[in-house]
């Protein structure tokens, strides 16, 4: 028998360990069940009996030492419990045996038998049987929404049928606009026609009482959920729109709080006082939301001939709040109007610092109440900039570089630096009378309109801001423009630099003619996003391709690009050809059709792709006018069809269709882009071979601001715009040739006309037929975008070099 193998010490095996023990204790009994033979048994002791007590003396330690360890293969039968356990486990208060196998030692109950062992149960999770289909999670629209953010202040004006053109017009033009909330009107009888840009709620009752009731019910009923702090004012009173944001912006949201000009009762039989009406007053959206649930009971149980009081003791009844004039240092201020005012003379801080000013007698009062607190507000505007500006000089003198690190003006954007010669901002030339920088070109032209309104008011300022630096010692008159400089810069406004001669005039009475140079700045105004409609992309486009004889092989290619552009990853948009034949190539449809190969292109890839379809009109005109084949087109189309005219060089793509759904905006916005020409490939790669794909860079091309034969516009859009043109039309029947579509809807439309660069259109070049049987302009253009095409100006003036002789290298 060879001896027993040494079992590896870090075998984590107990079926292994349980094989050697077994083999070790056969070998101590000296008992073979397969041994006979004396001689074998005498040979066999006397080969073990040198290494015996070796073989006993490590069994006996691996023995021990399994006694000693946790062991943590153990059955998960509950009711398994043999020898073996009770040997390793032992007995309780015994020191035979091991721990209990697990990794929570065991201990005794209070009887002395042992604890339960700690395992743990899974419960599984039984998803609950639905009744029905799953809900669909809504999700607002607006982060706000979701987050439950409000406005913050909603304007109610009590008018009536006798002041609406009047008064609720003069309130409507010095508060809507400056509101960053609502304002509605709420009447009780309905005019005939109502003022333009006005939100007027009519209830049907000229009674005041059940008009406030009506009123506060509209607004728990469609806007309690949107708003904060609500407004109540009649329409004979003025309010001070900055003061009134001013004083809501520092109430807190959740306050419960009725506030105005407190007034007692008549007769005193209801404790608490009542916000007046005329001066106006304000409750929060907590007030309203615990009014709600009382105000039927408000309506059958109060009587009351002023809706001020009725509202007041509603108020008081039921949420057992009273009117305050004063909330934590803040003040309702107002200021009752008197007959013959001189608003001019008011010197009275009730006035100057009113909220609120009633009554007012007419829409002209309420105006010049306008003008007196803008002007007062503009004023303190002024101030705080002046303040600012000193402060900003005080610190900067503290800085490194001194006074040089204050930017000039004060408070203003730094100039743009142009980071390389292409971006070099131009300067206009200019005097009192001509300007050298005309927008056609030109090299002079005349100073008019609001340009010269621009001059004219530069020069004043300038003067003011000279006499008022130099007086009293000199008082500066007469002055005169020698030069001037203009410039827009986008970070920050107009900028100019004058050279002006003025006639000094000393406190002696000395006169010197002198010349000052001054410098000066028309920052811009504060940027306002503009609302616009919401538009999708998922709009489905409709792509017109007029098409003459000169374009039907670039319809062959524009057909491949639409393929694999617009086919393949179906696109929504529906193509249509639009073929245009003269009478003489109308005569030869039958025999030799020039559009021939076009359709037969057309029928092939309707057969590749059976899901798509290309329609296509063929049009017989003697004057291919753009105008006179969208008339054709239009009428077979619904009003609500967006289309996107096209040439047969456009490239179209996934990116520029969205784009055109978006900017394409009904009965806002037409959209013109300025597509990327490229350049002739002889020009702009001289010897080599041109990409496939070449880069948006200024050697391969440029954006052709030339061209306005790609459009995205609305049906309805383009029907109006052709109605408004119909009376020049009829004195003038050349228009229709002599516009193109742009002119047509910057003219005719009202609308947006959007032009803008656009990098994900593209041309690649190729030497169009400009036709001449269109107008003079559209003729001129068209030529002017060829010549440009052509290349940059440094590879035209390369060419002409090489082609010079003696030059040629």
């Amino acid at each position: 028998m060879a001896p027993p193998p040494s079992m590896p010490l870090s075998n984590g095996s107990n079926q292994r360990l349980e094989f050697a023990l077994t083999d070790v204790w056969f070998v101590k009994g000296g008992v073979r069940t397969d041994d006979t033979s004396e001689g074998n048994r005498d040979s066999h002791v006397s080969l073990y009996r040198p290494t015996g007590p070796i073989i006993v003396g490590i069994s006996l330690g691996f023995t021990l030492s399994l006694l000693s360890v946790t062991w943590v293969d153990e059955s998960c039968d509950s009711d398994w419990m043999g020898a073996a356990d009770e040997m390793l486990i032992g007995q309780p208060g015994s020191s035979k045996g091991a721990r209990k196998p697990s990794s929570i030692s065991s201990g005794t109950t209070d009887n002395g038998n042992l604890e339960e062992d700690f395992e743990p149960r899974i419960v599984p999770y039984n998803q609950p049987a639905r009744e029905g289909p799953p809900k669909k999670v809504f999700r607002a629209k607006y982060a706000s929404t979701e987050l439950g953010i409000r406005e913050r202040l909603f304007v109610s004006v009590y008018t009536s049928k006798t002041t609406m053109n009047t008064l609720a017009v003069a309130i409507n033009r010095t508060l809507n606009h400056h509101l960053d909330g609502r304002l509605i009107f709420f009447t009780g009888t309905r005019n005939r026609k109502l003022p333009n840009g006005m939100f007027v709620v009519t209830h049907g009752d000229e009674r005041p009482v059940p008009n406030m009731f009506q009123s506060i019910r509209y607004l728990l009923e469609h806007h309690i959920a949107d708003y904060n702090w609500f407004y109540f004012v009649q329409d004979d009173t003025y309010t001070q729109p900055e003061r009134l944001k001013t004083l809501v912006s520092h109430l807190s949201m959740d306050l419960q709080l009725y506030m105005g000009q407190p007034g007692e009762f008549i007769g005193g039989e209801t404790q608490g006082r009542y916000c007046h009406s005329g001066p106006g007053f304000l409750l929060s959206r907590a007030l309203l939301l615990k009014l709600q649930p009382f105000l039927e009971q408000c309506r059958t149980d109060i009587v009351s001939i002023r809706p001020d009081e009725w509202l007041g003791r509603c108020i008081i009844d039921y949420a057992g709040m009273s009117c305050v004039e004063e909330y934590e240092d803040l003040n309702y201020n107002y200021f009752t109007m008197e007959n013959n005012m001189d608003l001019s003379r008011m010197e009275n801080d009730g006035f100057q610092n009113a909220l609120t000013v009633h009554p007012v007698a007419s829409a002209e009062l309420m105006y010049r109440l306008h003008k007196h607190f803008t002007e007062l507000e503009l004023q303190k505007t002024y101030e705080e900039i002046e303040k600012l500006q000193s402060e900003i000089k005080n610190v900067s003198e503290l800085a490194v570089d001194g006074n040089k690190s204050a930017l000039w003006p004060i408070g203003i954007t730094p100039p743009f630096e142009p980071k390389n010669r292409f971006e070099v901002l131009r300067w206009d030339y200019f005097n009192e009378d001509n300007l050298f920088s005309c927008v056609d070109g030109a090299p002079k032209c005349q100073l008019n309109g609001v340009d010269r309104d621009d001059v004219i008011d530069v020069i004043r300022v300038a003067v003011e801001e000279l006499n008022k630096k130099y007086n009293p010692f000199v008082q500066l008159s007469a002055p005169r423009l020698v030069n001037g400089y203009r410039r827009l810069d986008h970070t920050r406004g107009m900028e100019y630099t004058l050279d002006l001669q003025f006639q000094a005039t000393t406190e002696s009475g000395h006169q010197k003619s002198i010349a000052r140079r001054v410098h000066l700045v028309r920052p811009l105004s504060q940027v306002e996003i503009i609302p616009m409609p919401y538009v999708t992309e998922a709009t489905r486009v409709h792509v017109l391709l007029p098409l003459t004889s000169y374009d039907s092989h670039a319809a062959l290619r524009f057909l491949d690009h639409c393929s694999s552009n617009l086919f393949e990853t179906g696109e929504n948009a529906v193509l249509n050809f639009l073929f245009i034949y003269e009478p003489t190539e109308a005569q030869k449809v039958s025999t030799n059709d020039i559009f021939a190969e076009v359709k037969a292109k057309i029928t092939s890839v309707e057969h590749t792709y059976p899901s798509v379809k290309v329609s296509w009109i063929s049009i017989k005109t003697e004057s291919p006018g753009i105008l006179r084949i969208l008339d054709i087109v239009s009428r077979k189309h619904p009003v609500e069809t967006l289309f996107l005219l096209v040439t047969a060089d456009t490239v179209l793509n996934s990116e520029f269709l969205n784009r055109c759904r978006m900017n394409a905006i009904s009965g806002w916005q037409a959209f013109f882009p300025i597509h990327f020409q490229e350049f002739d490939p002889s020009v702009a790669y001289p010897e080599q071979v041109p990409p496939a794909t070449p880069d948006l860079v200024r050697e391969v091309g440029h954006f052709d601001r030339y061209t306005f034969e790609e459009a995205c516009f609305y049906n309805s859009d383009y029907m109006s715009s052709r109605t408004r043109m119909s009376g020049d039309l009829q004195e003038n029947e050349e228009l229709l040739e002599s516009l193109d579509l742009y002119d047509m809807f910057v003219q005719y439309s009202g609308l947006h006309v959007f032009r803008a660069v656009e990098p994900a259109l593209r041309q690649v070049y190729r030497n169009r037929t400009c036709d001449p049987r269109l107008s003079e302009d559209v003729f001129h253009r068209c030529l002017q975008s060829n010549l440009e095409s052509q290349g940059s100006r440094s590879q035209l003036a390369m060419l002409i070099f090489e082609q010079e002789p003696g030059n040629s290298t």
